[in-house]
């Protein structure tokens, strides 16, 4: 079991714990609700068990997974889930995560963790999401803090999965500046 498997485990164990319930009582909830898209699944559970945000996503994960084990995204291999992110109109843009991936690389050892419709890097802590935000742009997440805002490097309320996001529309958009911000939130998540 990889060290990412393990923190998944625990973290779905700490939710049967905080919610008094199991998961297969959790499963059965989602289903009930009627409600099918990821993200109405995961709000209904942070609106009507006070879930948080990231408990929520390991939730609706979980569930997805019961129910279509086929596509569970732990059993699937990266470029399999690359290939399911990146169809259609939004193929254009996975020439641009691949060279953020490699750049990343040269910083050191992090973790990919592959969901839905982005990829999470994780160190001690996620510092960075990557994924298609329309079929005409990606956007990439960081978590870093003591860093300005500015035009380019849009701030988050607070609340998001991350502190702030970069849109990117073509592999122009890779630059020193946007690497240096992607260093700064890879230190900054030990």
């Amino acid at each position: 079991m990889t060290d990412l498997e393990k923190a998944y485990a625990t973290q779905l164990a700490n939710i049967e714990k905080r919610s008094g319930r199991k998961l297969s009582e959790l499963v059965k909830l989602l289903k009930a609700s009627g409600l099918s898209k990821f993200g109405e699944r995961r709000d209904y559970l942070k609106r009507e068990l006070g879930m948080g945000h990231g408990d929520a996503n390991a939730v609706v994960t979980y569930a997805a997974a019961a129910e279509s084990p086929a596509r569970s995204v732990a059993s699937t291999d990266p470029d399999r889930i690359l290939d399911e992110i990146y169809t259609g109109k939004k193929a254009e843009f996975r020439p641009i995560h691949e060279l953020l991936i490699k750049k990343i690389s040269k910083f050191g050892d992090y973790e990919t963790a592959p969901k839905k419709g982005y990829v999470s890097l994780r160190r001690k802590k996620q510092f960075a999401m990557i994924g298609p935000a329309t079929q005409t742009r990606l956007e990439v997440g960081l978590n870093m803090k003591g860093v300005a805002a500015t035009e380019r490097l849009l701030a988050e309320p607070p609340g998001k999965m991350c502190n702030y996001k970069i849109r990117l529309t073509s592999i122009k958009d890779v630059d020193a500046e946007l690497i240096g911000w992607i260093r700064t939130a890879f230190d900054s998540a030990g």
